[in-house]
């Protein structure tokens, strides 16, 4: 691994001025996959209290805030985002005390909590869901959630032609009270996560508490699932194209996503948000997972009066093009910007493969370009306007684990389509801390310790966090000394972003006044836009020299080169 050149000395810049009111325009989250994070009882599964031990270590990284992966009871049919009660916490993961505990920490050391929110669906399991279970067809109950009689004679089709997210049909049949063959309920995802009917008063109601009760514990926003779903089309009609709805778990069917009503939704949490920002100047974040086809209708979401952010994943999508990656940081500029708002940028998060791999493929677990272009796309990404959000181990440069035996997989979509093609569990493998073998010092060291709930490689003893935290050459201080620069330069987060010229294959902006960003797409070195040592680079880079797969920051009394 080639070393990065910073010059230190930039961090003693006077820091940016910041509003309170605005931390979130260019904040740096970290998304903690809490099962993955730490253990702290040994029983292999991550939890609250290891994310608490593991605050000082996401405080010399220099995040500004965490988003939490969701720790609510549950029968973890699809690892938590089938919540069976959004008001506690499943005691595999702690208690509300322990969560408590762990915002106090986060808050004495300036680091903001995000919750994980789930309002498109529940667990079947959720006591709502039972009572329409028992309640019968035509009750009040069953119409918190979309039940419907079945096609054909004896009703033994499903209601209309939509396909799960995850495989296979978005209907399953009941069996009533009775005993008999009944309704159908819609599940977008699997069978255990019922789709709840926001066109019910009831819902919106139970959801307005759900938020009170978290807020009024002290946390900074949430993070929101499925955001641009919870309304389906009223009459719930037949998909023109069923086909393409199921080819990919990212696909979109019109009837079941987008629709217009979601926007008063947001419109109402974005009112209750600031109602805690009214008594205290604390503004809280509502950030939406929001798939949608393009920068356009993703700009709807983020209105003044509706979200603050929703993450943009046309630039995890990319391809590793200069061209791509430029088209789409243009549209999401001109669109998402212009309401206002800023741009909430990923590269990883944990549903995708993660870059060292995706970057690196056909290479089975990543390869030397897929890490050079991993580190040069976190560059890029950092320099970028707006707010950026780090996978847990994005920092490490970890791979994809590719090659996680059958019998070990968890993931719904393997479980329900037999297919190993679009699984999750290769990103979600439990964190490496220390030492050569496993558990790399995620599960405590107590009698009886479990192992990690996914195995980890061997190979994950080159990644361990003791290890990139020795190696200043590493992934996580190549992450850290931006991050640090981020938080001093004032050219850095929110503001302008310019086009400069530059030769084919290479990306070159400036950022405010007189900071130059420029990445070499591809594999021959170019001459650097900036003479001069980069202030910092994803690789060495002699001056005037941009090596390929590289992005390099420079400050120039000249930005317009």
């Amino acid at each position: 691994m080639h070393n990065a050149t910073p010059h230190r000395q930039a961090y003693g810049v006077t820091p940016k001025s910041s509003d309170a009111r605005r931390w979130w325009r260019d904040a740096v989250i970290y998304q903690v996959y809490v099962r993955s994070f730490l253990d702290s009882t040994g029983d292999g599964v991550g939890d609250l209290a290891g994310v608490r031990a593991g605050l000082p270590y996401l405080k010399k990284l220099g995040v500004d805030g965490v988003w939490l992966s969701p720790f609510y009871p549950s029968p973890q049919h699809d690892h938590g985002y089938d919540v069976a009660d959004y008001l506690d916490v499943d005691p595999v993961f702690g208690d509300l005390a322990e969560f408590d505990q762990l915002t106090a920490a986060a808050h004495r050391i300036g680091v903001k909590v995000l919750l994980d929110i789930v309002p498109n669906h529940c667990s079947s399991e959720h006591p709502y869901f039972q009572e329409a279970l028992a309640a019968g067809p035509g009750s009040p109950a069953r119409s918190r959630f979309h039940f419907a009689d079945g096609r054909g004679p004896d009703g033994s089709e499903p209601p209309n032609n939509w396909h799960a997210m995850f495989g296979g049909p978005a209907w399953s049949r009941v069996t009533e009270p009775d005993g008999s063959l009944g309704q159908w309920y819609l599940h977008m995802f699997t069978p255990e996560q019922p789709d709840w009917n926001w066109r019910d008063a009831g819902v919106t109601d139970y959801f307005d508490r759900v938020l009170r009760f978290w807020l009024d514990r002290g946390v900074d926003g949430f993070r929101i699932d499925v955001a641009a779903g919870l309304f389906k089309h009223p009459e719930l009609p037949d998909s023109p194209d069923p086909q393409a709805d199921a080819r990919t778990r990212d696909s979109v069917n019109p009837l079941a996503w987008n629709q217009p009503e979601v926007h008063d939704v947001w419109r109402r949490w974005r009112t209750l948000c600031e109602e805690y920002t009214a008594r205290d100047g604390r503004e809280r974040l509502l950030v939406g997972e929001v798939s949608v086809p393009t920068a356009r209708e993703h700009a709807l979401y983020v209105r003044p009066d509706e979200l603050h952010q929703a993450f943009f994943f046309d630039l995890l999508g990319a391809p590793w093009d200069a061209d791509a990656f430029r088209k789409v940081i243009s549209e999401a500029m001109q669109d998402i910007a212009g309401t206002g708002s800023t741009v909430t940028w990923v590269l990883n998060n944990h549903d995708q493969v993660r870059t060292v791999t995706r970057y690196g493929e056909p290479a089975p677990e990543g390869s030397g370009l897929g890490t050079a272009r991993a580190r040069a796309a976190a560059l890029l990404m950092l320099a970028l306007p707006g707010a950026a959000y780090i996978y847990q181990g994005e920092e490490l440069g970890l791979p994809e684990v590719v090659d996680l035996p059958d019998d070990v997989l968890t993931d719904p979509i393997f479980r329900r389509t037999g297919s190993r093609a679009r699984i999750r569990d290769g990103c979600r493998v439990p964190l490496p801390w220390s030492g050569q073998a496993s558990p790399f010092g995620f599960t405590s060291e107590v009698e009886g310790a479990k192992l990690p709930w996914l195995p980890q490689p061997e190979w994950f003893a080159q990644y361990a966090t003791d290890r990139a935290l020795a190696d200043t050459s590493s992934f996580w201080h190549l992450y850290r000394d931006g991050l640090q620069l981020r938080a001093t330069l004032p050219q850095l987060g929110e503001g302008t972003l310019r086009w400069l010229e530059a030769p084919p294959g290479v990306l070159a902006f400036s950022r405010g006044d007189g900071l130059v960003c420029a990445v070499n797409f591809g594999p021959a070195p170019v001459a650097a836009p900036v003479p001069g040592t980069p202030l910092l680079a994803s690789v060495t880079c002699p001056p005037g020299v941009l090596p390929g797969s590289t992005a390099a920051w420079w400050i120039t009394d000249h930005p317009h080169v």
